[in-house]
């Protein structure tokens, strides 16, 4: 792999809040070698790239992803083969790269093949992190099955309607789905902790596995090295995942100011995911989402705002998630614009950026514009530290997108040195 020397770019590097101008990046070897103020030599060969006084930023990441969600409506997945399912993925996940996500994390679904295939160069699209499927317990927020099915011996390969979850009723079964997880590579495990919006037969109040099934999983990811992420609207929902351990909160819609306090003070994150809430509540009826469903959409797109301001406020680790279904991921980028309605430019590209790559154990590694970091790296006309909704319109103001030390997309003068 060639040497890329970036000159004269306006560098936001992922964790400082004033731009530095004239800023030269030199990528080797798929990795950020050096950082300077003052001009650098290019290697021989090297490929020199002019930013043009633009801001250049590590590249981004989305913390909460479904990667096979090629259906909004979860139902029309039960007729749907496995291998039409990640066919229909391939180019949801290269569309992500395009609007500069180097980095996403899925959080029910993808497995560890979607995701070796993306590192091994047969899928363009950003790095995946993975934890396969979620953890439901019957009649949770992962149980999509008919009323009228009380069948347990899933065959969880037959098609993509049950590939997304695993059942884990009590302790024991807890333990085992967790541990085969976590055996066949998952990088995290996610928990259903409460009820949810797309789900059939529970309520979003609803408070779902007990404190002892949470804390198993947590003990298990934990002896790997691994985490767990829950998937929780109400503030007793979420004390209740986060006093079992749980690491991350996502979506987190009607937490309240005690809540977000105790959130900081065990050191845990906030994954909020409000672009989906928008962009569904405008299209589901006619995507085919039941009034049941609707309904519970509504409150929570509600309650979005409130939440994001209430976090910021109590000084919470927010991440930067979008969790779009099926038609809506064409409005990834959207959530920039929409954070941008509460927090500060500097805060929704740290959630972009090095806040995510604390949420995925990477610090250092991602999110980062430093020496040893991967060359991730994106260039933008304008300044998003002063107006983040730049990045809602990556298409037009995304100039360079590079993962790994690899151009994805390239506008700017580029001459070999």
């Amino acid at each position: 792999m060639a040497s890329v020397l970036l000159r004269n770019g306006k560098l936001f590097d992922g964790v400082t809040k004033a731009l530095r101008p004239g800023t030269d990046v030199l990528v080797v070897d798929g990795a950020i070698a050096d950082v300077s103020d003052t001009p650098l030599k290019a290697p021989v060969g090297a490929i020199e790239v002019d930013v043009g006084g633009r801001t250049l930023l590590p590249g981004l990441i989305d913390a909460h992803v479904h990667v096979f969600a090629v259906n909004l409506v979860a139902s029309r997945n039960e007729s749907m083969p496995l291998t039409l399912m990640t066919a229909r993925a391939v180019p949801r996940i290269r569309a992500m790269l395009d609007r500069g996500f180097t980095t996403v994390r899925d959080v029910g679904g993808g497995d560890v093949g979607i995701r070796d295939a993306v590192a091994q160069g047969y899928i363009p699209g950003p790095r995946l992190y993975v934890g396969g499927p979620a953890m439901t317990q019957t009649g949770g927020h992962g149980d999509h099955r008919r009323r009228t099915d009380d069948r347990y011996d899933i065959d969880h390969n037959s098609n993509a309607f049950v590939f997304f979850y695993r059942f884990a009723d009590g302790p024991d079964e807890m333990r085992r789905v967790v541990r085969n997880e976590l055996r066949k590579g998952a990088d995290h495990i996610k928990v259903m902790a409460s009820g949810g919006v797309g789900s059939p037969t529970d309520a979003i109040e609803n408070i779902q596995f007990t404190r002892e099934e949470l804390e198993v999983a947590v003990f298990e990811a934990a002896r790997r090295g691994k985490y767990v992420c829950a998937h929780t609207y109400t503030a007793e929902a979420i004390h209740h995942a986060v006093a079992s351990g749980v690491r991350t909160v996502e979506h987190a819609n009607f937490i309240d100011r005690k809540t977000a306090d105790f959130v900081v003070e065990k050191g845990a994150y906030v994954v909020p995911t409000l672009v989906c809430y928008e962009e569904t509540e405008k299209h589901g009826d006619r995507l085919g989402l039941s009034p049941y469903v609707m309904d519970k959409l509504r409150l929570v797109n509600r309650a979005g705002i409130e939440m994001l301001a209430t976090c910021t406020d109590a000084g919470v680790k927010t991440g930067f998630g979008t969790d779009l279904m099926g038609e809506m991921e064409y409005a990834q980028s959207d959530e920039f614009a929409i954070r941008g309605r509460v927090q500060s430019p500097f805060d929704v590209l740290c959630s972009a950026t090095s806040v995510n790559a604390e949420i995925l154990q990477e610090t250092g590694r991602l999110g980062v514009v430093a020496p040893g970091a991967h060359a991730d790296l994106i260039v933008c006309d304008g300044d998003p530290t002063r107006d983040v909704a730049l990045l809602a319109d990556p298409h037009k103001n995304l100039r360079l997108i590079m993962k790994g030390g690899a151009f994805h997309k390239n506008e700017l003068e580029t001459r070999l040195a």
